[in-house]
């Protein structure tokens, strides 16, 4: 009686240190978040004191009045966001059939094709920009949305993280489909999608994450300030304004505000298709 008692009380002695290191850990992680938050409602200079304040002591908006009225960050805030969920939706699609059609369905060489796409991973994104430029420019897609959405139609890591999570599903429920006279496309649609819907959010989380944040693409293929995205036109206002910390803290909250949103609604979609995309064949 007196171990069991002694166990119980271990137990909740552990649970307690875990449970108070996860708290630190988490309060270390979200206060540079809550600061970059806080400073943005400070007044213009307020943060420059020594040591910096972490609460503001006077709330303005000011610097979000500058932002969407002098500075029209406003459109570059739709531009990222009309982008974002445009290569999402896509790419997801386009993933998706990719996917399925690499797990469930056969056709020749599709192990090799598979595995020249995996191979391909190793190498850097930054190395294929210029041929990818040369072959938009020729497409006549530079200073377009189009110079943006078609690279990211598709992912090889989309195309992965799809297959494994549908190596999850039994083939037999695909066979009586097919028994029953179901075409590939009514699998697809009917069957595997609905089932998907975990990984589909994940693969959507990451897609929007990596399109919102990209800045390095949309810099090389936009010449418009007007079509900029909202990490290109932030980089911009920082080399204009780069003594203006609030004003420079108030522009990140734009850009950082809109993927905390998405991930709050969307974690246990997020969270279940990672685990289940672990599944192996």
């Amino acid at each position: 009686m007196a171990k069991e008692k002694r166990n119980i009380m271990k137990n909740k002695i552990s649970s307690i240190l875990i449970n108070l290191t996860l708290f630190i850990i988490a309060t270390i992680t979200i206060s540079p978040l809550l600061w970059m938050l806080f400073v943005s409602f400070m007044p213009s200079g307020s943060s420059s004191s020594y040591p910096p304040p972490f609460l503001p002591n006077e709330i303005t908006i000011e610097h979000y009045k500058i932002l969407f009225t002098k500075l029209n960050l406003l459109n570059y805030f739709l531009n990222s966001l009309v982008l974002s969920i445009s290569i999402s939706l896509i790419s997801v699609l386009v993933n998706s059939m990719a996917g399925f059609a690499f797990a469930k369905l056969f056709f020749p060489h599709k192990d090799k094709l598979f595995r020249f796409l995996l191979a391909s991973l190793v190498v850097p994104g930054q190395v294929t920009m210029l041929p990818l430029f040369f072959i938009l420019n020729k497409l006549g897609f530079i200073n377009t949305y189009w110079g943006l959405i078609i690279p990211g139609m598709a992912s090889i890591f989309g195309i992965f993280l799809i297959k494994q999570y549908l190596y999850s599903i039994p083939d037999t429920l695909i066979e009586a489909a097919r028994i029953d006279g179901a075409s590939d496309f009514t699998i697809y649609y009917k069957i595997i999608l609905p089932l998907c819907k975990p990984i589909l959010v994940t693969l959507t989380i990451f897609t929007f994450i990596g399109t919102w944040n990209d800045f390095l693409w949309p810099l090389i293929i936009m010449t418009d300030d007007s079509m900029y995205t909202l990490p290109v036109a932030l980089a911009n206002l920082m080399g204009e304004h780069a003594l203006d910390t609030e004003l420079m803290m108030a522009g990140s909250v734009l850009t950082t505000l809109p993927i905390i949103i998405l991930f709050m609604f969307l974690q246990r979609y997020y969270i279940e298709g990672i685990t289940a995309g672990s599944i192996k064949e």
